[in-house]
Order: structure tokens, then sequence, then C-alpha cells
């Protein structure tokens, strides 16, 4: 099995979607990542009423910071149907503003093919790049 497979594999064991309350549901997008030193850290999407939510990515980049790391190597996001999806924009500015080589954080966008992304093809003029010349 490979990384990307391992991923989405530990991604699916926790989405899971679910009604919390009358004003939250969770599960229905999943994420992993993989960090630089090779631990994967997992979340779900929190959808509130009051739009205070989390989505997956943040909510594993949330795990993993938790956990006294920072730097992210692979992404998986998985949707509903299984199958996997790009991060929305907050996720990209999120993950992009972790450390100044963010850029090359590598997402998959079809499982199938394993073709991916960096995220720096996402987001290629981000506004933050000169505050790591500081």
């Amino acid at each position: 099995m490979d990384i990307w497979d391992k991923l989405y594999n530990e991604a699916r064991k926790v989405q899971n979607g679910r009604i919390i309350s009358p004003f939250i549901e969770a599960g229905s997008v999943a994420a992993a990542i993989l960090t630089k030193s090779s631990n994967i850290y997992v979340g779900v999407c929190i959808d509130t009423a009051s739009t205070l939510g989390m989505c997956a990515e943040r909510n594993a980049i949330a795990n993993m910071i938790t956990n006294g790391e920072h730097l992210i190597d692979k992404v998986v996001a998985v949707t509903p149907d299984g199958s996997v999806g790009s991060p929305c924009g907050a996720c990209r500015e999120y993950m992009i503003q972790l450390s100044k080589n963010s850029g090359n954080i590598e997402i998959l966008t079809d499982l199938e093919t394993k073709q991916t992304v960096n995220l720096k093809e996402l987001i290629p003029d981000w506004w933050g790049y000169s505050r790591y010349e500081e």
C-alpha cells in the first residue's frame, strides 16, 4: 500500500458523518495529513448552525499542532461520496502560513491516478512570502 492509500484509509476511518446535536453535524468530510516527521494526523469537518465550525483539514492541523508538530508533507481530503477533493481557500491559507516551505505541501487530487498538486500551485501569488524574508 502506498502512502496516499494509507492516508486515504486513515481519513475514511474517522469520516462517519453524524449528527451531534440539532446545531452540529460532523464527519461528512475527513482529512489526513502526513507530517515531515512521518506522523499521520486526522480530522473531520464540524459544521455548526452558527458558522463557527471547522473544516476537516484544519481539524487535522489542530491535532498536529496539539501534538507538537507544524510541518506538513502531504494532505488528503475525502468528500462525502468517498472521492478526494482539494482544500477550500481558508484551509489553503491556514496551511501556507505554517512555514516558509508550506508551498511544497503535496495535495492528492485523484486517488486512482495518484495525481497531486503542490499548495503553491493553488495559491500562486500568496501575499505573505515577504514576511519570511524579514
